[in-house]
């Protein structure tokens, strides 16, 4: 449930569900999200979700600050609804010429190759949300045991495609980007396509994944 309801901007309502980062929290605010973007309330412009917060940004010509905290604090949300959401294969090659961090990965966590790979496949990952580039979604959650903190200095370029963990996220690099993030391979998949107007996200907030280890010669030859 909403902790608190405040001004962000001029245009913008936050609401901040806690500080906790968790499934339930997170399974929160995306009933909250879903239910108000299904409601078309008159002045909504843009909702984004986050691990814990949503932020409803909303056109002054229409409505105001005052309406939309009314509206929000008022609507009906079922904390029972068991949220629909698909369920993701991204493959992945975790070649050497690939995982750039695999053995950054295993000084930091006393841990062979074959361990962290197991470890990261053997999971099944939640979409938090996305953010930070288009459609990057962020999955939670990994093993204790892999959990590692970022690079000490991030890249300027990590390639399209790169599948990354930090502390207790993987991410899939939709684009080439900076970042610093612990490279373990890259998926031929496209995870984000724009030309695609209805629904350029492969995986959105909610979403199951499961990854799935490929060779090199099949990640060059993938054809999505």
């Amino acid at each position: 449930m909403i902790k608190n309801i405040s001004n962000l901007g001029d245009a913008a309502l936050y609401c901040d569900f806690g500080k906790e980062v968790n499934k339930e929290i997170n399974s929160s605010v995306i009933k909250y999200f879903k239910t108000i973007k299904n409601k078309k309330i008159k002045g909504i412009n843009n909702l984004t979700p986050s691990y814990n917060k949503l932020i409803i940004s909303y056109d002054l010509k229409k409505t105001n600050f005052k309406e939309i905290k009314k509206i929000v604090e008022n609507i009906e949300i079922d904390q029972n609804e068991d949220l629909s959401s698909n369920k993701i294969e991204i493959p992945v090659c975790c070649d050497e010429s690939l995982s750039l961090d695999i053995e950054r990965l295993e000084e930091k966590l006393n841990l062979s190759r074959k361990e962290i790979l197991n470890s990261f496949f053997a999971k099944e990952y939640f979409c938090y949300m996305t953010g930070f580039i288009a459609g990057m979604p962020f999955l939670g959650d990994i093993d204790y045991q892999i959990q590692c903190e970022r690079l000490e200095t991030p890249r300027i370029k990590v390639p399209e495609g790169s599948v990354g963990i930090t502390e207790q996220f993987a991410n899939i690099y939709t684009y080439q980007s900076p970042g610093g993030w612990n490279i373990i391979g890259r998926t031929p998949k496209k995870v984000f396509d724009k030309t695609s107007i209805k629904n350029p996200a492969l995986i959105k907030p909610g979403d199951k994944v499961v990854f799935y280890s490929i060779s090199k010669k099949e990640y060059l030859n993938w054809n999505d």
